[in-house]
């Protein structure tokens, strides 16, 4: 068995925290079960010597860490957690509670939410937009435009 002291554990989550990101923002608890199970199978130096499974310790901070992450995403202006937080509290008593109508992505959805791209802001968007609306009226229309804008302007069709 491995001693780990708390910065190779804050670095261990924290990198798991992440690629558990990539794949989805909001796990569910058997996703991180298998993920900590996964951990522990992988680097098996890692398992906990007092847990029945080995694993136990490493889902339960995994989970923390998860939330810690979002919270850290959220507080960066990552639309796609953001837009969940901002909850009830004890200064904002009028919202809503926090596990009332979470938004989150669907089944093989990938970008739930995203930003605008770098260099656009909501009325450049809306311009490309409204090009799109004009290029589409047209008879003989260019597509690779069309396409290129609706690519450029997902985030803000998203948004709506």
């Amino acid at each position: 068995m491995l001693k780990l002291n708390r910065a190779h554990k804050h670095i261990i989550l924290q990198n798991m925290a992440e690629t558990m990101n990539s794949f989805k923002p909001y796990p569910n608890d058997r996703e991180v079960r298998k993920a900590a199970e996964a951990l522990v199978t992988v680097h098996p130096c890692l398992k906990e010597p007092g847990s029945e499974s080995g694993w136990y310790g490493w889902k339960v901070s995994l989970k923390y860490k998860m939330g810690n992450f979002r919270a850290m995403l959220s507080r960066s202006g990552c639309l796609e957690v953001a837009i969940n937080a901002g909850r009830r509290s004890i200064n904002n008593s009028d919202k809503e509670p926090p596990h009332f109508n979470i938004k989150r992505a669907r089944r093989a959805e990938v970008n739930y939410l995203p930003n605008f791209p770098t260099g656009e802001n909501q009325a450049s968007l809306e311009q490309m937009r409204l090009q799109i609306v004009q290029e589409v009226a047209k008879i003989d229309r260019n597509l690779p435009l069309i396409e290129r804008f609706m690519q450029r302007t997902f985030a803000l069709r998203r948004q709506e």
